[in-house]
């Protein structure tokens, strides 16, 4: 796990990419390297995982000298790669491992045969042309842009807007996407003219200007679409355990301390009782704990862990110190970014650091195994209203959200989950007109955010045309979107901040494979999500103490904005202040920003996007 950098084009120089290395030099502590050749420039900062000695040193030429590559990530398969090469090896870092595959296969072979997470920079010295490629599912980020004729790429955006040549104009349309969605979706940025280079991609790059569109080596959308397998319930779940446990053991690949974060939930628990198997001592692994009720999942992380005999690590942390992660995330995230698990998320990160170096999670069961319950929920809702008609549905909708919330308050009488805010939130479902328009309402914060962010065009909502059921199209938008752009940019920022490197044993290619191949009912079984991998895991670990409500890894912050945060958020949320700046239309936030606070509703998910884009803007 590291930090790479570097610059193709016009205004390049070695001082240059030094200086865009230095932006991201906490992803990469332990050492620094900058190569640089006619009009090319690559940095690298790096954290040592394997091969801790000088031979793992980056920017790293091929043995024949055609290559140069700068490289973050694992190859966890770079040991059998090996095998199909004749080398003089100089020591055992997957670095050399991937620039000597590079010279004796070329780029897109290579990337077909890697299993790993990687952004990777490779210069053609013969050609003098510069490749760009990153992992199958975007767990590694890497950014890109032209500026005066050069071409800028990083690890992160603070390393481009660190160039001489970058100028900064932000996108309001990748704004209002923002404002929707709480990230922003993939190939866009905040800045105009900077790009996320797409999950399983590679762009090849003749001259900065000259650069072929990005072309895929993997196809998410041919692995989604493929014939289901017809396996029985028993020899699923016993090809699932082989499979997860080869992902795990060979992501545990480091030569250095090693642990795994655990919640208690399905997805770590797996994990971490998959790793505890297969290791000769306990595993080390940290739960960060919350006061507050519905917020604490350190209770039941703390029975996995006793049950399965980890060496367990446990943290609970007040209001105050979780606040006091907030003035940190604008620089941390580089971008505006609103998914508020941000703040849990670096605090397990950086207790994990203080024992271990690289950490396993138990991200992507909810995309590869239908785990949201919100999948079910939205085919069971559109099979009710769709037989109303759309008129009248449209007609309910005006209607309800014509009453005062004060009182619909009065259905709270018959049922606990009736109430004015929520039936004002959810009246407008039943305008939609096909289950996925469903779906995206349900994941939007910001429903028209155009009509928020000044200048911004309509967004486009996300969309699957793929012949699969319902549940299985909207787990496609998550792991294209969701676990893309939110979760595994929450995580690796997160940990990397730390200099902490995290691990995904279910995003293994085997194991993403196996699972969209799945028959639905392996999946959603009798009204319980991710039914197979509950299986697996209770190989492992008794059913009652991992079968509870799900619990999302979050904090309270529609209470925190009462509280603690109020003054905080009324100085970014002013009026005065977002006319001045010029983005934001300040007449629904302040309607909303009011509404919170007297309590009458919850808009937190609302006002913290726009919270966070005036950090980020500040």
């Amino acid at each position: 796990m590291c930090g790479i950098a570097g610059c193709f084009g016009r205004t390049v120089s070695a001082e240059i990419a030094e200086k865009m290395g230095a932006q991201i030099a906490y992803r990469g502590p332990d050492d620094r390297g900058v190569w640089h050749e006619n009009s090319v420039a690559l940095a690298h900062r790096r954290l040592s995982i394997v091969e801790l000695s000088a031979a793992g040193h980056q920017p790293m030429l091929s043995s024949n000298g055609r290559w140069a590559v700068v490289f973050n990530g694992e190859i966890y398969n770079h040991s059998e790669l090996r095998r199909e090469l004749s080398c003089a090896w100089r020591g055992h870092s997957d670095t050399e491992t991937l620039v000597e595959s590079f010279a004796a296969f070329g780029i897109e072979k290579t990337l077909e045969k890697c299993v790993g997470m990687f952004a990777i920079a490779a210069y053609d010295r013969e050609a003098r042309t510069l490749t760009l490629a990153r992992d199958r599912f975007g767990e590694k980020p890497l950014y890109y842009g032209v500026f005066n004729q050069t071409l800028l790429f990083a690890s992160e955006l603070k390393a481009i807007v660190a160039h001489p040549d970058f100028r900064a104009e932000i996108d309001r349309n990748a704004l209002a996407q923002y404002l929707k969605y709480g990230y922003i979706p993939a190939p866009h940025t905040i800045y105009k003219g900077v790009f996320k280079l797409p999950a399983a991609s590679f762009a090849h790059f003749d001259t900065p200007t000259q650069a072929a569109a990005p072309k895929l080596y993997w196809d998410l959308r041919a692995v989604a679409a493929a014939e289901p397998l017809t396996l029985g319930a028993e020899e699923a779940a016993d090809e699932l355990e082989r499979l997860l446990k080869l992902a795990v053991k060979s992501q545990m690949m480091s030569d250095v301390p090693l642990g795994a974060f655990l919640s208690g939930g399905i997805d770590s628990s797996t994990v971490v009782a998959l790793a505890q198997s297969v290791s000769s001592q306990p595993v080390k692994t940290f739960t960060i704990g919350f006061h507050e009720e519905g917020y604490n999942e350190a209770v039941h992380a703390k029975a996995v862990a006793a049950h399965l005999g980890t060496d367990h690590t446990e943290l609970y942390v007040t209001p105050k110190e979780a606040m006091g992660v907030i003035p940190q995330l604008a620089a941390m995230y580089d971008e505006p970014f609103a998914d508020s698990s941000q703040i849990p998320t670096y605090l397990v990160s950086k207790l994990a650091r203080s024992k271990v170096t690289v950490s396993l999670s138990g991200d992507a069961g909810d995309e590869l195994f239908c785990g949201y319950q919100r999948y079910s929920d939205t085919v069971r809702i559109w099979r009710l209203i769709n037989r109303i008609p759309l008129a009248l549905r449209r007609s309910l909708t005006a209607m309800t959200q014509a009453v005062p919330i004060g009182a619909l308050d009065l259905l709270s009488l018959f049922s606990k989950r009736l109430n004015g805010d929520r039936l004002h939130k959810i009246a407008p479902l039943l305008s939609a007109t096909d289950p996925l328009q469903l779906y995206d309402h349900l994941l939007s914060a910001w429903k028209d955010p155009e009509t928020v962010v000044i200048g911004a065009e309509k967004t486009e909502r996300f969309a699957c045309d793929l012949p699969i059921s319902f549940e299985n199209q909207m787990a496609f938008i998550d792991q294209n979107r969701y676990l893309q752009d939110d979760i595994l940019v929450k995580v690796d920022r997160a940990a990397m901040s730390v200099s902490l490197e995290s691990r995904v044993p279910m995003l293994d290619k085997n194991v993403a494979e196996f699972a969209w191949r799945l028959p639905l009912d392996l999946k959603i079984r009798s009204g319980k999500q991710k039914w197979l991998l509950r299986q697996v895991l209770y190989q492992y670990v008794p059913r009652e103490l991992v079968e509870r409500p799900k619990m999302g890894f979050g904090v309270p912050i529609d209470v925190w904005l009462r509280g603690g945060m109020r003054e905080w958020a009324e100085d970014l949320l002013s009026p005065e202040r977002l006319k001045r700046q010029g983005f934001l239309h300040p007449e629904q936030i302040t309607k909303k920003w009011r509404e919170h606070k007297s309590g009458a509703r919850n808009w937190s998910y609302y006002l913290w996007s726009i919270l966070m884009f005036q950090q980020w803007l500040d």
